[in-house]
């Protein structure tokens, strides 16, 4: 007998229709898997045929034949158990077959029957409903983020035996019913405030900056100046996430297995903080089961690279697609595979070998030479597409003792927020921009209007310090960020001046 369920598999950050066919046939006892299923999915036999037994359910003495089409594409992943183990009950003739086109299934199985936690069930969630299925039963740890998909009839089991008595008829399982929109409530009290910051007023504004802008930042000073500590603020001065971008988010977390339980969306901003020791595939994305690297986990937030100069130079250099483009592509020989990766980057890092260059508490012993070579291992390329060098200076004793309450960072939020919106109407007819930091050469000629004396005084600076190209239009996008926090149509001398600030190495000034 011939039965056929539905499932879905990751490819990606994507999710594809995968029909389980199942033919239950006389022969000798044997159960074979076909359609390039790999490892997890082969043992996962084992698990289907010792959950139906322990579920009340027989495995009749029959050939078993598992068909996962697709057939070319390779199917990875635990989830399969649910949809094989009910294709085999329908093939054998314990539940009725008509119940399965209904219904698409995803879930683990445990040898006791109880169904577990899965990855990617969101986008396996919207895969399903663009495919016409009606509906989709998940593990229930699974069901608020699946929910997110009003469009879907998305139903939550915790064991085999409930999904079988759903299919009988003698059970209903448990729907959850979601506003997306309210799950995006705006930050009440964040762990970390800007304000918790003593003195660092130039850092502070430079953290605005990045923020209105979505500009890369990178903040260079003595250690115990509170680079760490101003870089992990940076997310609560950024807009919220939109409804788009938190699905867009969760989509990310949930295929890399990182969405906590019962969360249905990830409503902050990320803030990723790898070791320095990380491999270019941990940063990226990659591996022999391709995985979402931190750069992709970082998506619409922060990736923050502590301690810059410590990380190897090839993994660094994997930065400069994600940062150009926001996205990161993986080939194989068999496939290529895309992840996105829009995030914003904030660095930080010693001046120099001893970390004491320009520390007015400690001598500074290394030579010029040393110093050259140091901040030689971040090559010009990466460094040309950070848009701002800032000087973090330490912190003076009158700064750390001040009573007085710094600004808040939901009063720095609101400015960051009023300029977006500015640049969201600025860039409403470009597809794919929507902040400063993302225009290209032709946008910046287009959109960076700037008056004669602001012209003049860039035009002075590219002279006198040896701006490049590149430096040229990052300077004219920090200043149309600046001129949008002042409100000002017109990017004037001013604005100008300060984003010339900004660009310390390029001046080499810090």
């Amino acid at each position: 007998m011939l039965a056929c369920a539905r499932t879905a598999a990751i490819l990606g950050i994507d999710a594809y229709v995968v029909v389980v066919e199942v033919d239950a046939a006389a022969g000798l006892p044997a159960m074979a898997t076909v359609g390039l299923a790999q490892s997890a999915v082969k043992e996962g036999k084992e698990r289907v045929l010792s959950a139906i037994q322990n579920s009340g359910f027989d495995v009749p003495p029959r050939k078993i034949t598992i068909n996962l089409a697709p057939a070319d594409i390779k199917k990875e992943g635990s989830h399969f158990d649910l949809p094989i183990a009910c294709g085999v009950l329908a093939a054998t003739g314990q539940l009725p077959g008509d119940g399965l086109q209904r219904f698409a299934l995803a879930g683990e199985l445990g040898l006791d029957g109880v169904l577990r936690p899965i990855r990617g069930a969101l986008p396996m969630a919207q895969a399903v409903a663009a495919s016409g299925v009606s509906g989709l039963i998940v593990p229930a740890a699974n069901l608020p983020e699946a929910s997110i998909i009003e469009r879907l009839d998305v139903r939550g089991a915790s064991t085999l035996g409930e999904v079988a008595g759903h299919f009988q008829g003698r059970v209903e399982l448990r729907r959850e019913r979601l506003d997306p929109a309210a799950l995006l409530v705006r930050r009440s009290g964040a762990a970390v405030d800007l304000g918790d910051v003593r003195g660092q007023g130039h850092a502070k504004r430079a953290l605005e900056i990045a923020a209105a802008g979505a500009h890369n930042i990178l903040l260079v000073g003595p250690p115990g100046g509170g680079k760490t500590m101003l870089a992990r603020r940076f997310p609560s001065v950024l807009p919220k996430l939109s409804l788009a971008e938190a699905i867009e988010v969760t989509r990310v977390h949930s295929v890399a297995g990182l969405l906590p339980p019962d969360q249905a969306l990830v409503s902050e901003r990320p803030f990723r903080a790898p070791h320095h020791t990380i491999s270019d595939a941990g940063l990226v994305g990659g591996g022999a089961i391709p995985r979402p690297g931190e750069a992709s986990l970082a998506h619409h937030g922060v990736l923050f690279l502590d301690e810059l100069t410590e990380f190897r130079r090839n993994v660094l250099e994997v930065l400069r697609q994600p940062l150009e483009d926001g996205r990161v592509t993986i080939g194989r020989a068999s496939r290529t595979l895309t992840y996105p990766a829009r995030f914003v980057l904030a660095a930080a890092m010693n001046p120099c070998p001893c970390g004491h260059l320009g520390d007015s508490r400690k001598r500074c012993r290394c030579t010029p030479r040393l110093i050259q070579r140091y901040r030689a291992k971040i090559s010009g390329p990466l460094l040309d597409r950070i848009d701002l060098h800032i000087e973090v200076p330490p912190v003076t004793s009158p700064e750390l003792l001040d009573s007085v309450e710094g600004e808040s960072s939901v009063a720095v939020a609101e400015r960051v927020e009023a300029a977006r919106r500015v640049q969201l109407a600025r860039f409403k007819q470009r597809d794919g921009l929507y902040a400063n930091g993302q225009m290209s050469a032709r946008d910046v000629r287009k959109f960076c209007d700037a008056d004669q004396t602001g012209l003049s005084l860039l035009r002075s600076a590219m002279a006198r310090f040896g701006l490049s190209a590149r430096s040229f239009h990052r300077t004219l996008k920090i200043a149309r960020t600046i001129a949008d926090l002042a409100e000002s149509e017109t990017i004037r001398s001013a604005h100008i001046a300060e984003a010339i600030q900004y660009r310390g190495l390029d001046r080499n000034t810090l």
